[in-house]
């Protein structure tokens, strides 16, 4: 089912293993016990070959990017160990792509010479110590040090107007005291029309909770794009990252940040685009991947916990390609073990080993009654074809539909392309279509 998994790893990756990688001057590897494990291993390696050439996923090359899968170690769910390629990770991270001939899935990850001097494999330094590595992602030193393998690039805003779309932008502090900062986007025609008022989108972007940020060239792209399309005021939020902090941060981040909003849309707002130009009647939480999942989180707290001076309910709230996962697969969701062991992974990082795989924060259909009291009045779930989360989508579409909540809700699937393929391939027709989509939904709240 899966042809780019190669079952030529070598033994000690496909019997177990993991927790920490211990990295030493005779290239000898050790997958030691913690976590969960049940056995520890040594292996001392005594081909020519490296252990990363060892670890290379020989049946799935790239024949246009010249680039090839690695290996993470990583824990499963259910505390055994598994080898995960990186291109089942980096998705969350928008880091690739995903199509083949059979099932529309091609790998695309970054190349190790790509990587910043500080993100260089720590092959080259068998003196660090790795207590977890995420590939494409993220890597976490014993010591507590962690090194950002993608995400780190940053463009600046464009405060004058982007010749290309129209769009200005400027990054903000939306509120010291809880150190909120955001980029704006505000289509060039509406600023100079003193008083004319536009929806805002608050926008959380993705990368698996762990990288990324506002200021990425993949989402001043597409917050910009989107600002035009609709037009709105689009406010791109920056937050709290894991591992150095766990999600439940980012989902503070993201709701200070609607409160921060929505205040900043009073005539006497401290931000003049919002103030200006704000329509806080017509808020929508907006999100790709971990983003999407974090608006929905913000919808229902705002459920719970209404803002004074506002109310309880946002707009809409529109999960593109949401970041859902739970324990068991749903629908004709992956079974294998080690590649949903890989993805297991992913929010056990992310959320410090706090949080289970079935809680609501990763897997809202494990509270079907906090769907019931969304706050919101519409939903857009978007997704797509072979995105790894599809099934996720379609139970959350499903769920809305069962619960009892009264809104209206449009549901979007994109044939034939993978995970947040809309912002590696935002020139595509299919990218294209979304955000017409998207526009709508925004347009119609």
């Amino acid at each position: 089912m899966y042809p780019w998994l190669d079952e030529r790893w070598p033994e000690q990756l496909a019997s177990g293993g993991c927790g920490r990688v211990s990295l030493e001057r005779k290239k000898t590897t050790e997958w030691g016990g913690s976590r969960g494990c049940n056995a520890s291993r040594r292996h001392q390696w005594t081909s020519k070959e490296s252990p990363e050439q060892l670890l290379e996923l020989e049946g799935h090359r790239s024949k246009e990017e010249g680039q090839r899968g690695s290996l993470a170690i990583g824990e499963r769910g259910d505390g055994l160990c598994s080898a995960l390629p990186v291109f089942l990770v980096a998705p969350l991270a928008a880091g690739i792509t995903l199509a083949d001939s059979d099932h529309g899935l091609s790998a695309a990850t970054p190349s190790q010479s790509s990587l910043p001097p500080s993100a260089t494999p720590a092959m080259d330094d068998p003196g660090f110590e790795i207590e977890c590595e995420i590939p494409g992602v993220v890597r976490v030193h014993k010591s507590g040090r962690v090194v950002r393998l993608n995400g780190t690039e940053t463009v600046p805003p464009s405060p004058s107007g982007d010749p290309a779309n129209g769009v200005a932008s400027k990054d903000v502090v939306l509120d010291p005291a809880a150190n909120i900062s955001a980029r704006l986007y505000l289509p060039a025609a509406t600023a100079a029309e003193p008083g004319k008022k536009l929806p805002v989108v608050v926008f959380f972007h993705g990368g698996a909770f762990m990288i990324y940020t506002a200021a990425s060239p993949l989402y001043h792209k597409y917050a910009a794009s989107l600002a035009a399309a609709v037009p709105a005021v689009v406010v791109s939020v920056d937050y709290r990252l894991a591992p150095e902090h766990p999600v439940l941060a980012a989902y503070e981040d993201a709701f200070a940040a609607l409160k921060a909003v929505v205040s900043s849309c009073r005539l006497d707002g401290a931000e003049p685009w919002l103030a200006g130009h704000g329509d806080a009647s017509r808020v929508v939480l907006a999100g790709d991947s971990a983003g999407a999942n974090m608006a929905h989180r913000t919808a229902v707290r705002l459920r719970k916990e209404r803002i004074e001076g506002y109310g309880d309910k946002v707009s809409g709230i529109a999960l593109l390609h949401s970041y859902f996962w739970g324990k068991e697969p749903v629908g004709g969701e992956l079974t294998d073990a080690a590649i949903r062991g890989g993805l297991d992974q992913v929010w056990h990082v992310a959320c410090g080993g706090k949080l289970g795989l079935d809680h609501p924060y990763i897997n809202p259909a494990a509270s079907p009654e906090e769907l019931g009291q969304l706050g919101c009045d519409r939903v857009l779930v978007a997704t797509a074809e072979h995105c790894w989360f599809v099934e996720r989508s379609r139970a959350y579409a499903a769920g809305l539909k069962a619960c009892g909540w009264g809104g209206e809700l449009r549901f979007y699937e994109t044939k034939g392309d993978g995970h947040v393929y809309f912002l590696l391939k935002p020139d595509c027709d299919n990218a294209a279509k979304e955000l017409t989509v998207v526009a709508d939904f925004v347009r119609r709240c």
